[in-house]
């Protein structure tokens, strides 16, 4: 995994830390913003402040997302509740979308009838403090992904990366409105910013909907699992791994084949000894390792047996 191996309490506090971060620059760039548009009367600022505003709503949405797939699981969710983040995702995206669809009205009525952008200087000023405030967002993100695995803190960031580029359309429609009285490129950034956020929101849409649906983990995830599983000789076999995300949870299920004749004991240690492995480097992973008596285990697990060519 990419994630540098920490404890869930220490996941809990980054997610908390980050996602506190978002709303808090959400706030600041949603009331210059709004300041700046009322002043310039520019499309390319309106569509930079929709986005502002529902990016605050998103950034809210994983607010208290995080903190609530971050809780322990209870009675009525025995594996968690990890995909809240997720939801959270989906959220955004329906946001997003909304925030395009707004901005493309906008650009394309504006662009019929272009109007002159006043106050140019200060909207231009605007926009490079908007700029600069996202660009250290999206840096305290990586950072953080660079630790946690967090599908909503990634589609957070998929917001901030879109209204990076949006604020830089934003600001060359604006200057050329501006500084040159070509009204229409204000317009015309508005459109890009519209192509911006669409394909953000899809790209958010497909990691939210893998969590949802249950998709496997990377290839290179699975393989090492195995390798890690295996270390021990006397694990013979990994087959039928299953594994999956829910938000900071990875959920680990795989059969593994033992000689039949070692004692239960001894093969209640090998199982624990490599769960132990597995959590190493997967610290988040919830583990059931099943075991096989080697060359006499009949055939089981119902429909959601898997071949077990590639899982040795």
């Amino acid at each position: 995994m990419t994630a540098v191996p920490m404890s869930l309490d220490d996941k809990a506090a980054v997610t908390r830390r980050i996602t506190a971060l978002s709303v808090a620059v959400a706030c600041v760039l949603v009331v210059i913003k709004i300041i700046a548009w009322r002043g310039s009367d520019s499309v390319a600022m309106l569509a930079s402040a929709a986005d502002s505003g529902l990016d605050l709503i998103a950034s809210l949405v994983t607010f208290y997302a995080v903190r609530y797939a971050a809780a322990p699981p209870d009675a009525e969710h025995r594996f968690g509740h990890g995909k809240a983040e997720a939801f959270a995702s989906l959220v955004q995206a329906g946001l997003v979308f909304a925030s395009a669809a707004l901005v493309a009205r906008e650009a394309i009525g504006r662009l019929i009838a272009p109007s002159p952008v006043a106050q140019g200087a200060w909207a231009i000023g605007v926009m490079a403090i908007s700029i600069a405030l996202t660009l250290g967002l999206i840096t305290a993100q990586n950072w953080a992904l660079k630790s946690v695995q967090s599908v909503a803190v990634s589609g957070d960031r998929a917001h901030y990366a879109s209204d990076l580029a949006s604020n830089a359309a934003a600001l060359i429609g604006i200057a050329g409105a501006a500084l040159f009285g070509f009204g229409q490129l204000d317009a015309i950034a508005g459109l890009v910013v519209t192509g911006i956020l669409v394909a953000s929101a899809i790209k958010v849409f497909g990691e939210a909907s893998n969590q949802l649906m249950d998709r496997e983990l990377p290839e290179a995830d699975r393989r090492r699992i195995v390798q890690l599983a295996a270390a021990d000789p006397r694990l013979q076999e990994v087959h039928e791994l299953r594994t999956r995300m829910s938000g900071p949870y990875v959920h680990v299920q795989m059969h593994v084949e033992l000689d039949p004749e070692l004692p239960l004991q001894d093969a209640h240690e090998v199982m624990v000894a490599a769960e132990n492995r597995i959590l190493a480097e997967f610290p988040a992973a919830d583990i059931i390792i099943h075991p096989d008596p080697r060359g006499r285990a009949e055939p089981h697990s119902g429909p959601f047996a898997e071949d077990r060519v590639g899982m040795v």
